[in-house]
């Protein structure tokens, strides 16, 4: 398979990288601040069904992504959160989250990014997370080390979980029963970081955190997760510590970059949802 992966790398580097020129009109030059002090004007905003926000660059993104992949590999599945899925049968399937991290994007609060999977047999096996704000790009790959800014990068080691630094996007996304897995973790860990969207996993893998969990997520939210942490030495799980992929979507997630971390954490988790 390593002649395809390779193909497909490329590939999916080459969508990140037109995905972030399509995100260009609408960042703030940080190199010209002075002369350019607020944002440029953003794309039109709607509220979705489950009442998350969705803009028309979310649209725009990934219908043009839709469209290269279908050009190249008609033949393949997509799954993507504004234009939904097509034969998921495929023995390979691409996700797409074309701005995960809407809110933040519409705040200004550069934790936002694209994320870019392909599964085989419904696993993932590779994963690209852009980060147009701040040029941060994170690739993984099944059995390769995980790149960050083309370098390899690793998780860290955490002797203990009360000296774990712990990230959740937003203790408002968990359902009243799912809160005590959150509290569980939030009172033996020594630091909490709220907000970081993507991006904390993404710095997990970096070896900056050393927890991550978060609820009401489905699979185009965190499929590239899979490889990227995998490959620098972390684990990632649902709740029940099961794989993650097309046959289990969970919305509940759990990822660690010191494997024995992830262990007792999730036995936190499980007595807490017990």
């Amino acid at each position: 398979m390593t002649p395809f992966l390779d193909a497909q790398l490329a590939f999916a580097q080459q969508l990140a990288d037109e995905a972030r020129g399509m995100y260009a009109p609408y960042l703030r030059d940080a190199s010209n601040a002075v002369s350019s002090p607020a944002r440029p004007d953003l794309p039109h905003t709607d509220i979705k069904p489950d009442s998350s926000l969705v803009t028309a660059l979310d649209r725009a993104i990934e219908a043009h992504l839709r469209l290269r992949i279908e050009d190249a590999y008609p033949q393949h599945g997509i799954y993507g959160e504004e234009g939904g899925t097509v034969r998921l049968d495929a023995e390979h399937v691409w996700v797409l989250d074309p701005i995960d991290g809407t809110a933040p994007f519409i705040a200004g609060v550069p934790v936002f990014g694209t994320l870019i999977a392909l599964l085989h047999r419904g696993m993932p096996v590779l994963g690209v997370m852009d980060f147009p704000a701040t040029g941060d790009r994170w690739i993984g790959a099944a059995g390769r080390p995980t790149l960050h800014q083309g370098k390899a990068c690793r998780t860290r080691a955490c002797g203990l979980l009360s000296d774990a630094m712990l990230s959740t996007s937003n203790p408002d996304f968990y359902a009243s029963d799912e809160l005590p897995a959150f509290q569980a973790l939030r009172e033996r860990t020594r630091w909490r970081i709220y907000g970081g969207c993507c991006l904390a996993y993404g710095l997990l893998a970096a070896g900056r955190t050393d927890i991550a969990i978060d609820a009401r997520l489905a699979l185009y939210d965190y499929a590239p997760f899979i490889p990227v942490i995998q490959g620098a030495g972390g684990v990632i799980t649902d709740w029940n510590g099961r794989a993650l992929g097309l046959d289990n979507p969970a919305s509940r997630i759990l990822a660690a970059g010191d494997p024995d971390r992830h262990r007792e954490a999730l036995t936190l988790v499980r007595h807490a949802m017990a």
